[in-house]
């Protein structure tokens, strides 16, 4: 379970980068600007993925090793 946390804090940490730089840049890459009800919202949603990476991160270094 530790391993998986982990999994998804990376994923949430490149997403939230990745549109975080697609909002500043003219880099097209990324889930967050590929989701059309978050037009508008990037740098918003991106925020939340990088908080929600540090809360699963968090959540994995709470959880006992396998």
């Amino acid at each position: 379970m530790k391993q998986l946390l982990e999994f998804l804090g990376v994923v949430a940490l490149a997403q939230g980068v990745a549109g975080l730089l697609t909002e500043f840049t003219d880099w097209d890459w990324g889930l967050v600007q590929r989701i059309d009800f978050l037009d508008g919202y990037g740098i918003y949603s991106s925020v939340a993925l990088l908080v929600l990476a540090a809360a699963l991160f968090a959540a994995a270094e709470s959880r006992k090793s396998d």
